[in-house]
This record gives C-alpha cells, sequence and structure tokens, in this order.
C-alpha cells in the first residue's frame, strides 16, 4: 500500500472540510492506496503529468482534491479545496501546479 504524503496546506485544508466531504474524500484516497481508482474523478493536465481531480460533490457544496501517484512510491496529494463555480479557479489550478512542481524537483 503506497503512503500519502500531503504537500504545503493540504492536509489542513482536507480536514477543513465538513465531516461528509471529509469521510468522502478519505475513503477515496484510500482507494488510491489499495491501487483503485477513485469512484469520481477526471485528469487535471493542467496541472501537471499525471496529477488526477477526485469530484467530491455534497448536500453542502462540491470538494475537490488533486493528488498524483506516478512520482515515486508515494501518493501526493497537492492540493483540497472547496469548488465554487462550474470551472475550477485558476487559483486552485497555479496552487496545484506549484505544489506539483516542488514534488517532482526532489
Amino acid at each position: 500500500m503506497k503512503q500519502l504524503s500531503f504537500v504545503g496546506s493540504a492536509l489542513d485544508d482536507l480536514k477543513h472540510f465538513p465531516d461528509d466531504a471529509r469521510s468522502d474524500a478519505g475513503y477515496e484516497l484510500y482507494r488510491i492506496q489499495q491501487g483503485l481508482d477513485p469512484t469520481d474523478w477526471k485528469p487535471m493536465k493542467t496541472v501537471g503529468a499525471g496529477v488526477r481531480e477526485i469530484r467530491i460533490k455534497e448536500a453542502g457544496g462540491i470538494y475537490r482534491v488533486f493528488y498524483v501517484t506516478d512520482i515515486g512510491d508515494e501518493i501526493y496529494v497537492l492540493h483540497a479545496f472547496t469548488k465554487k463555480t462550474d470551472k475550477t479557479s485558476q487559483h486552485d489550478v497555479d496552487i496545484g501546479r506549484t505544489r506539483y512542481k516542488a514534488v517532482t524537483r526532489k
């Protein structure tokens, strides 16, 4: 089972999700650790090669988690955020891209 590594404030941001969304995110990350795909995801090539976005929709809002699995033996959780519009904000993409570049330079 691959280990999770949270980059920057990703873990703190995830902890601020409402209980249901946080639980769903934890379940999806566990699936990834088991070598499975998340239930709902899409590739985020604009963030970096191999980056995926976990998509979580709850009654209280829409939540996203960027992660990458194909760098070494770890799963890097790059960014966790609340999505407020139909399109992912450039600010969130930039955060993910900056953190992706940081882990690929190691």
